[in-house]
C-alpha cells in the first residue's frame, strides 16, 4: 500500500507573513507547535483558531490564562488525550519565551547568528523538538538569506 503525502502547510496560507511583526510569527509558532502533537493536522488548525477567537495568541496571554481555559480551548479544539499536557507545554514554553526574549520570537530571531542557531534557541523551549523547528524555521529562511545578501 502507498504511503500518505503528508501536507506541507505554510505560512502564507493563514494568511501570515511571519517577519512582519510578533503577532504573525507567534500566530505561526503557535500552530507549528499544535502540528507538532500527535494529532491530525485539521485539528491543530482548528484548534488554533480557537485560539485566537479567545484571545490566547500572545505569550502573555497563554502564560497568564488558566489551566482550565488553556484545557478548555485544547477540548473543544478535538485535543482530547492530550489537552492537559499540551496545556502544561504551552504554559511552561510561553513562560520561557516572555523570561528570555520578552515574549518575542522576533527578537529570538534577530538575535540568532544563523539558521542553525535560532532553530536550537526554539528547541530550547519546553515542548519544541527538531520537528517543531523545522516546520516553524521553513518560513524564516528567507531572512537569513537577506543577511547574507
Amino acid at each position: 500500500m502507498p504511503r500518505k503525502e503528508r501536507k506541507t502547510h505554510t505560512a502564507s496560507e493563514f494568511e501570515l507573513d511571519v517577519v512582519s511583526g510578533d503577532t504573525d510569527i507567534f500566530r505561526w509558532f503557535l500552530l507549528c507547535y499544535l502540528f507538532g502533537k500527535p494529532i491530525r493536522s485539521e485539528t491543530a488548525i482548528g484548534t488554533w483558531r480557537l485560539f485566537i477567537d479567545r484571545r490566547l495568541d500572545t505569550p502573555w496571554a497563554i502564560v497568564n490564562a488558566s489551566e482550565y481555559e488553556l484545557v478548555s480551548a485544547l477540548h473543544q479544539g478535538g485535543y482530547t488525550r492530550y489537552q492537559y499536557v499540551t496545556a502544561h507545554g504551552l504554559k511552561v514554553c510561553m513562560d520561557l519565551l516572555v523570561r528570555e526574549y520578552e515574549g518575542s520570537l522576533l527578537l529570538m530571531l534577530e538575535s540568532s547568528i544563523d539558521e542553525n542557531e535560532f532553530s536550537k534557541r526554539l528547541q530550547k523551549l519546553y515542548g519544541v523538538g527538531p520537528k517543531i523547528a523545522e516546520i516553524f524555521t521553513r518560513e524564516t529562511q528567507e531572512h537569513f538569506a537577506q543577511r547574507v545578501e
